[in-house]
């Protein structure tokens, strides 16, 4: 009876032994395959992250499409606007300064020198070539005009002095008395350029043209018209200084996008290919 019971056992552990070993593998080559496959599963989420680049610059290059067909009809309405003949400025135009921006209109009404506003540092602008000029630093000078048209008080941008003559004692010769009619191009409110400093309007510092702000410290209307070259007077501003051009970078802008997002392509199809042949 000692005898078949230690057979039994030494029979079981023989025979155990192999399973036990044979379950051992089976669950190690379960953990490595489930292990490879999740590796495979993050190297094809690292591919598809790639075309991330290619993807988003195709939609840059795309954007900047419709902003090239936006800035091309901006520049063309631009154009029309100011090829039209002057009008006479409306007595609501205050209430039509978007509708109304870069027309060209007629005015009468008389100055008042008494009070006026520096804009700068500015340069000169030839309004026959549309290109600012190398010259000294200077200023637009911009003062009240009473309007008969609009019965009230509106700025007008008279145009550019140099440094040394934005003192108006400096240029008497140039302030005009009495009823003129003037012309020049409707201005809307700017917003304030990237980088540019603050207005500072107790220290007559202006930056850029704050036709609200500008309008408050000269208690007028905030409507302002930019004098235009026929208004310049031996020993005043120099009128015509609109820029009435628009940067277009666009184009330039589709191709670079448009470059990147096929070269990052290329790459990512380069890149894909190598790995599929592992």
């Amino acid at each position: 009876m000692l005898f078949s019971f230690r057979y039994v056992i030494s029979s079981t552990q023989r025979y155990s032994w192999p399973v036990i070993l044979w379950r051992k593998n089976f669950f190690q080559s379960v953990r490595q395959t489930s292990r490879s496959s999740t590796e495979n599963e993050q190297k094809q989420k690292r591919k598809l992250w790639l075309l991330i680049i290619p993807v988003t610059t195709f939609c840059l290059g795309t954007w900047q499409v419709f902003r090239l067909q936006w800035k091309l009809g901006l520049i063309d309405e631009l154009e029309r606007r100011t090829m039209k003949p002057a009008i006479n400025i409306p007595n609501n135009v205050a209430d039509r300064l978007e509708e109304l921006e870069y027309r060209r209109v007629t005015l009468t009404g008389q100055f008042d020198h008494t009070r006026e506003i520096h804009m700068w540092p500015r340069g000169q602008l030839n309004e026959e070539y549309m290109s600012k000029q190398r010259s000294e630093p200077g200023a637009h000078i911009i003062t009240p005009f009473y309007c008969n048209e609009t019965q009230s008080y509106i700025l007008v941008n008279r145009g550019w002095v140099p440094k040394s003559r934005m003192n108006p004692a400096t240029r008497l010769q140039g302030q005009i008395e009495g009823q003129v009619i003037l012309s020049g191009l409707v201005r809307t409110q700017e917003k304030r350029p990237p980088f540019s400093p603050k207005n500072d309007p107790d220290n007559n510092r202006w930056s850029w043209r704050d036709v609200v702000s500008m309008a408050q410290c000269l208690e007028t209307t905030p409507v302002m018209i930019d004098a235009d070259a026929t208004t310049t007077l031996h020993g005043g501003p120099i009128g015509g200084q609109t820029r009435i051009t628009l940067r277009n970078d666009h184009l330039q802008y589709v191709f670079t996008w448009y470059a990147l997002s096929l070269a990052t392509f290329y790459m990512f199809w380069q890149f894909w290919k190598k790995r599929a042949k592992r």
